[in-house]
């Protein structure tokens, strides 16, 4: 169990855990990076105006803007970070600048934006984590590993060994069932935050349009 941090410096993969419930590999990029076609790709600009390369077109990025991108592309230009969920592709789409705080309740007067919503149950997903100045979070566990990257502030990582520095550009990846939390002083603190898996979601007994067709 624990808590791993990567400065954004380098051009490529930054972890990976191929044998994980969830097959999962963490990258990055300061100049360019070229993505397989081997997953679906989770990306967060978090500096430039970067372009997205893919098959279908070219996407012209820039800072606290994300994506999410099924198989084959590449990044030129900026920084940021690509999570990779292995063998799984979901949607293709480009969103943000990220807003300055969620739109849902979390624990401890945080609160949290679904940026990529899982298309279906089970699926993975892309959150924007906000942590106002002041927190000190509940310590607490995750039953799968979160990737992601310190958007903007500052603050600190607690696990039950060290209290690690987070500072904005910082990557990170806690492992399945490591005990933490964030603690935030003068600043907030946003936060993307990866989640291989969801216990939420639609299915095919549940979902806006066959929940709203009525039929007589």
């Amino acid at each position: 169990m624990a808590f791993l941090a990567f400065p954004l410096h380098a051009d490529g993969k930054l972890a990976e855990y191929a044998n994980d419930a969830f097959p999962t590999r963490v990258s990055a990029w300061t100049e360019a990076v070229i993505l397989g076609s081997e997953g679906h790709h989770f990306g967060y600009v978090q500096s430039g105006r970067p372009s997205l390369v893919t098959p279908h077109g070219n996407f012209t990025l820039s800072a606290g803007m994300y994506f999410s991108q099924p198989g084959q592309c590449e990044i030129r230009g900026g920084s940021g970070l690509v999570v990779t969920r292995l063998d799984w592709l979901g949607l293709r789409s480009v969103g943000g600048p990220i807003e300055d705080t969620g739109r849902l309740r979390y624990i401890d007067g945080c609160t949290d934006t679904l940026l990529v919503a899982p298309a279906r149950k089970g699926d993975p997903c892309l959150n924007l984590l906000h942590i106002p100045a002041h927190t000190r979070q509940t310590s607490h566990t995750h039953p799968s590993m979160r990737a992601g990257i310190i958007a903007s502030g500052s603050g600190r990582c607690v696990t039950p060994d060290r209290s690690y520095p987070l500072t904005e550009g910082l990557a990170f990846v806690i492992t399945t069932g490591t005990r933490h939390a964030f603690h935030t002083d003068d600043e907030d603190l946003r936060v993307i935050a990866y989640h291989p898996e969801s216990d939420y979601g639609p299915t095919d007994e549940v979902h806006p349009m066959i929940n709203r067709t009525v039929v007589n």
